[in-house]
C-alpha cells in the first residue's frame, strides 16, 4: 500500500472554480486537452505532480463515460487510469482509493495546471507530522479554503479513510460535487487543518487558475516568458509583479468573480 499517492481529478461536474457571466468557459476536461509545453495539460499536471518528492505515485480517476475516452489518450502510458461510474465526483474519488489503496492521497485538478511540487510537499510533511488529520489544505488571509480560491496552485491531502466515510456519509449535493467540503463543512466530525498560503501569494491580483479562455491566453503570456523547465510558483509570482498590465487584469477578473 502506498503511503501518499496523488490523483488527478478530471471530472466536469466537479464544482468549485466560479466563471464569469459571458465569460468564454472551459470546462476540466476542455482544459486536460489543451496544449501546455508541448505537452498536454493532463500530461503535464501528471509530470509536475510526479516531481513532488513525497509522493510515491500518479493516477487519474475519469468519470466512465465515452465523453472522457479522448482524455484518457493523452494520460502518459506509465499512469494508471481510473474509469469510475459512481454517481458523483466525491463518489468517483472514492471509488479510486478503494481500487489503488493509500493511506493518504493529494487531490488536484486540470484547472489548475500550475499546482506546485513543492506546496504539495507541504501538505505531506505536515500530514506526516500530524497523525491524526483527515484533511489538510492552505487558507487565505480570511480563513477560507485556498484550493477553491483563483490562485490556482495548491492541492487538498485526504486521509484515505476519512475520505471513504466523508463519501458513504455525505448527504448534501454540494458535499458530493465539491470534494473538499464534505469534510471542510463538518469541522465537529474531521480533523482539518490549513496552513496559511506564502504571503505573497496572499493577495487579489493573482489568478492562475483556468476557468475560461482570457485566463488560458494569460498562462501562455507567463510560460513564454518564464520558460516551462523546472517552472516554479516564486519566478511566477516575481514575473507578475513586474507586468502591472497583466496583474492589474488579474485583480479585474478576481473582483469581477468575487462579485458574483
Amino acid at each position: 500500500m502506498l503511503k501518499h499517492l496523488a490523483i488527478v481529478q478530471i471530472d466536469d461536474e466537479c464544482s468549485g472554480a466560479t466563471t464569469l457571466p459571458g465569460s468564454s468557459t472551459l470546462s476540466a476536461s476542455a482544459v486536460a486537452m489543451r496544449r501546455l509545453g508541448g505537452k498536454s495539460v493532463v500530461e503535464w499536471l501528471v509530470r509536475r505532480v510526479s516531481d513532488a518528492l513525497k509522493v510515491e505515485g500518479v493516477i487519474v480517476v475519469l468519470p466512465d463515460s465515452p465523453d472522457y475516452l479522448w482524455v484518457a489518450d493523452l494520460v502518459p502510458l506509465d499512469v494508471p487510469v481510473h474509469f469510475s461510474a459512481k454517481a458523483d465526483p466525491l463518489g468517483r474519488l472514492a471509488d479510486a482509493v478503494t481500487e489503488y489503496p493509500c493511506e493518504s492521497m493529494v487531490r488536484v485538478s486540470p484547472e489548475n495546471p500550475l499546482c506546485d511540487p513543492t506546496l504539495i510537499d507541504r501538505l505531506l510533511i505536515t500530514a506526516e507530522r500530524n497523525s491524526g488529520c483527515d484533511y489538510i489544505g492552505h487558507c487565505l488571509a480570511d480563513g477560507s479554503p485556498a484550493y477553491n480560491s483563483t490562485i490556482g496552485l495548491f492541492g487538498e491531502w485526504f486521509r484515505t479513510a476519512s475520505l471513504i466515510k466523508a463519501e458513504r456519509e455525505s448527504k448534501a449535493q454540494a458535499d458530493r460535487y465539491q470534494v473538499g467540503r464534505s469534510m471542510l463543512a463538518y469541522p465537529e466530525i474531521f480533523n482539518l487543518k490549513l496552513l496559511p498560503v506564502p504571503g505573497s501569494l496572499n493577495r487579489e491580483d493573482v489568478r492562475l487558475s483556468i476557468t475560461q479562455d482570457e485566463d488560458w491566453e494569460n498562462l501562455l503570456a507567463i510560460l513564454e516568458a518564464v520558460g516551462a523547465d523546472q517552472l516554479e510558483w516564486q519566478e511566477v509570482i516575481q514575473l507578475i509583479d513586474h507586468q502591472p498590465n497583466l496583474r492589474n487584469r488579474m485583480a479585474v477578473l478576481n473582483q469581477a468573480t468575487v462579485s458574483l
